[in-house]
């Protein structure tokens, strides 16, 4: 690992640090999209950029589940986030100034969307919800937009079926996060996952950039043995978050670096955005108003 990057796992919470005006390190969190090497070394390059423009160490921390940087933001432990949609919604719902969304991942056709995907395996004959009756389902993590909180909306919906262990399905699960879900799903050790992609170019891809892309990358899954069976409405991609707090230069230059990241350097885009991408786009709170009225709602119930 180069010097200028000091890559630290977190599993547990994080601690709040000091508070202070001026910044002597910066903190990026990394949800937990994939396994944690790969995680750091997909945000190496990003980690670089950092500290060139900001003059201070910059530290990578990868925590188990996304409660830990969510936790982490909110606490003031951690800097900046990719979040996803309902990550920020979770946030913003226990501390509306705690962060500021101030970019966006965008596909190569210009939107700023994506799609929870359905999946099974090829060969085990299920090739749509209604095959699942008394097969095992899973859920990534309880804080995922797309491996959680739109399927349990919008598969009960549409199939007027109950998410309830043992009801439609023969048990609900969660794996723990989308690189979980995908491989249990292609071991064989669940019948039928959700995870996230932005629902573009080739299937036997992954699709141009999500979970499925990055599980292609990393030589965990042939598309081929698997099938789609359930694609969501499309979902707002979720922002990158700087903890309000931080000084407005700090935040500008940070904004600056997101959002011409592709320009500069487009494998680490290409690595960060979990694929294909058009770069970073300016994004602002109010693009989030629906997704944080259904996870409102969902918290109620």
């Amino acid at each position: 690992m180069k010097k200028l990057l000091a890559a630290l796992v977190a599993t547990t919470a994080l601690a709040a640090p000091a508070v202070a005006e001026e910044i002597t390190e910066f903190r990026i969190g990394i949800l937990g999209g994939d396994n944690v090497q790969s995680r750091l070394n997909n945000y190496e390059c990003l980690a670089e950029y950092t500290t060139e423009a900001l003059g201070v160490e910059t530290k990578l921390f990868t925590p188990a589940d996304y409660n830990g940087v969510i936790q982490g933001l909110l606490g003031g432990a951690l800097d900046m986030a990719w979040l996803g949609a309902s990550g920020y919604a979770a946030t913003y719902l226990k501390d509306p100034e705690a962060v500021e969304p101030v970019a966006v991942k965008t596909n190569l056709d210009g939107s700023y969307s994506y799609h929870s995907i359905g999946f099974a395996r090829k060969d085990s004959g299920v090739t749509e919800i209604a095959d699942l009756e008394g097969k095992v389902f899973g859920f990534g993590d309880p804080n995922s937009t797309s491996g959680y909180l739109i399927p349990s909306v919008e598969i009960p919906a549409q199939y007027d079926v109950t998410m309830e262990p043992g009801a439609f399905f023969g048990d609900v699960v969660f794996t723990g996060g989308h690189e979980q879900t995908i491989v249990a799903v292609y071991n064989g050790d669940i019948d039928a996952g959700v995870t996230w992609a932005d629902g573009l170019g080739n299937w036997e891809d992954g699709y141009n950039s999500g979970a499925l892309r990055r599980a292609v990358d990393n030589g965990l899954v042939d598309m081929n043995e698997m099938v789609r069976i359930w694609k969501s409405k499309p979902i707002p991609e979720g922002p990158v978050v700087l903890r309000r707090a931080l000084p407005d230069d700090v935040k500008q230059k940070m904004s600056d670096l997101i959002t011409g990241l592709y320009d500069r350097d487009q494998d680490c885009a290409y690595n960060v955005a979990f694929g294909d991408t058009a770069g970073f786009t300016p994004i602002a709170h109010e693009a989030y108003e629906t997704i944080i009225e259904v996870r409102r709602q969902k918290n109620a119930n």
